[in-house]
Order: C-alpha cells, then sequence, then structure tokens
C-alpha cells in the first residue's frame, strides 16, 4: 500500500469514526427521549427513520473510498457495505453499553461518545484489502474484548471493594473486635451509624446452644453509673476501675450477665445468658482494633453488613 492509498485509508476510516461519533449518540438519545413516556411503542418510529438515515449516510461516507474499498465500488454495493458496518459496529457498541451498565470505566462523558465511532471504524478496516490495517483492526478488537471483558470488570470490583471498605471505616474508632470464646466463632457483625455490634455462636449451631453479643458505641455518659431507679431483678455494681457489671435474673432462675467497659474513646458492651463471667471478661480483655485482615475475612465470608 503506497502513501496516497494509505493516506485514503485513514482519511476514509476518520470520517467513517466522525460520522458514528456524531449520529449513533444522537440516534441513542433519540430512543430514550422517545421511550420517556414508559411507551414502548413510540421508539418504532424513531428506529424505523434513524436506522436508515444512519445507514444512508454511512453509505455517503464511503464515497471517498470507492478507489480503497471494493465494496464501495458501485451504490448498491456502498450500501452493502454500510449495511454490514452498521451491524457490525452495533454489536460492539451494545457490547460496550453493557460493559458500561457493569461499573467498568469508560472516561467522562465526552470520551465515551467519541468511542462510540470506534466499533464502526474497526468494522470498516476489515473491508479494506490491506493486510496491516486488518490486523491493526483485529489488536483494537482484541484490547477491547480484553478490556470491557476482563480488566474492566476486574478494575470495577475493585473499586467497589474499596469503597465498600471505606464504608466501612467510616467509624474506625468503634471498630473491635475480640477473640471468639471456646468453641464459639463470630457469626455476624453490623456496622451502623454510631454502632458497631457482633454475634457469637458455636461453631456447631443447632448442636449447641450459646451466645455472645458485643457492642462498641459512643459513651453516653461522663462516666459508667448504674441506672436509677434500680430494677428489682437487675443486680448493678461499678468496680475501681470504672467497669460495669449487670446482672438480670430470669424467673426460674436464668440470669443475663453484661459487662460494661470504657474502651478509649468508646465504650464496650458484652452480654449473655450462657458464658459466664470469666468468660465475659476473656472477651473483653482481648478487644482490640479491627485489622484490614479481620475486616478482608468478615467480607469474604459475608458476615459484615452496613446499617443505616
Amino acid at each position: 500500500m503506497n502513501s496516497g492509498r494509505r493516506a485514503q485509508t485513514a482519511l476514509h476510516l476518520f470520517l467513517v469514526w466522525a460520522l458514528m461519533a456524531a449520529v449513533v449518540p444522537t440516534l441513542g438519545f433519540g430512543l430514550v427521549l422517545s421511550n420517556w413516556g414508559g411507551e414502548a411503542g413510540a421508539t418504532v418510529p424513531v428506529f424505523a427513520l434513524g436506522v436508515p438515515l444512519t445507514v444512508g449516510l454511512l453509505a455517503t461516507a464511503g464515497l471517498p473510498a470507492r478507489t480503497v474499498v471494493p465494496l464501495c465500488g458501485s451504490a448498491s454495493q456502498r450500501l452493502g457495505w454500510a449495511v454490514l458496518v452498521f451491524a457490525l459496529g452495533t454489536l460492539g457498541v451494545l457490547g460496550g453499553l453493557v460493559a458500561y451498565l457493569g461499573d467498568v470505566d469508560l472516561g467522562s462523558a465526552g470520551i465515551r461518545i467519541a468511542l462510540t465511532g470506534i466499533p464502526y471504524a474497526v468494522a470498516a478496516a476489515f473491508f479494506v484489502p490491506g493486510r496491516w490495517v486488518r490486523l491493526g483492526a483485529l489488536a483494537v478488537l482484541a484490547s477491547a474484548v480484553a478490556y470491557g471483558g476482563f480488566i474492566g470488570p476486574a478494575q470495577a470490583q475493585q473499586r467497589q471493594h474499596e469503597a465498600e471498605v471505606a464504608r466501612y471505616r467510616e467509624k474506625p474508632e468503634l471498630l473491635y473486635l475480640g477473640a471468639a470464646p471456646p468453641g464459639m466463632q463470630v457469626s455476624r457483625a453490623e456496622v451502623g451509624p454510631a454502632s458497631f455490634s457482633l454475634e457469637y455462636l458455636p461453631v456447631r449451631a443447632g448442636y449447641e446452644a450459646g451466645y455472645v453479643g458485643l457492642t462498641v458505641s459512643p459513651p453516653l455518659t461522663p462516666a459508667l453509673h448504674c441506672p436509677e431507679p434500680a430494677d428489682r431483678s437487675v443486680t448493678c455494681t461499678v468496680d475501681a476501675h470504672g467497669a460495669m457489671r449487670t446482672v438480670r435474673d430470669f424467673p426460674g432462675g436464668g440470669r443475663e450477665v453484661t459487662l460494661t467497659r470504657r474502651l478509649g474513646n468508646a465504650e464496650a458492651q458484652v452480654t449473655s445468658q450462657t458464658l459466664d463471667e470469666p468468660g465475659l471478661r476473656d472477651l473483653l480483655g482481648t478487644l482490640h482494633p479491627l485489622s484490614d485482615t479481620e475486616l478482608e475475612k468478615l467480607m469474604r465470608e459475608k458476615k459484615i453488613n452496613y446499617r443505616n
């Protein structure tokens, strides 16, 4: 391919790209507006008028390539060429739309409009009788498939994961985790607007009974103190270190033990009807800021959620 034909080929592909980058977004916008009222039938006239008009404009754009592209040699051939380029290019646009709806980053609005014309230019390049032109089109197609099908979705998933971690980390001073009591494991964690709660259940859930709840929240009072007036079924004491112990007795002999302790700028509370007081104290003693690894594990096991 001599320099004159190379320039003519470049101009041909540029015209196809520029035309379709202008026409296809306009056609798509028209289809969206016609369907705005919820009547699918309203899009039929727009589609019936817009598609033939687009194909006709594309056929006109093939005129300068009469000596470069054999399919553009006559009017009927150019029309067939335009139909093929429009069909193949539209498949590429639909693929890009699917990727975009899947949160694949395709740049700003201006870049997305510019990208709209590329599938049509690539389709037109396959009809140019030149090995290097077709190899270039194939390279562009392969790159688009790799990005839209693999790289882009992976990046979108990573961005979503980072946003989820950032949401959980909005109040890091409340995110504390304690070692699970023997025979138990973290069953559920919940991040709220002003609290972080954990539930510990037996590893053999369904075969063994047990429950421990941990809640970390901002302190409500300057110092821990027992509520007044006191409930007759509740025994409450505050020790010399400022930790509060509350025992609620139930009819029939059962009881619930709650231990509350200040933890930096937060207040940690553990409660259970099955774990004894030493076990609850051991749990409080192991509380530590939730690490990135521990948060990743909770997210991976789908044991943590966010409550608005």
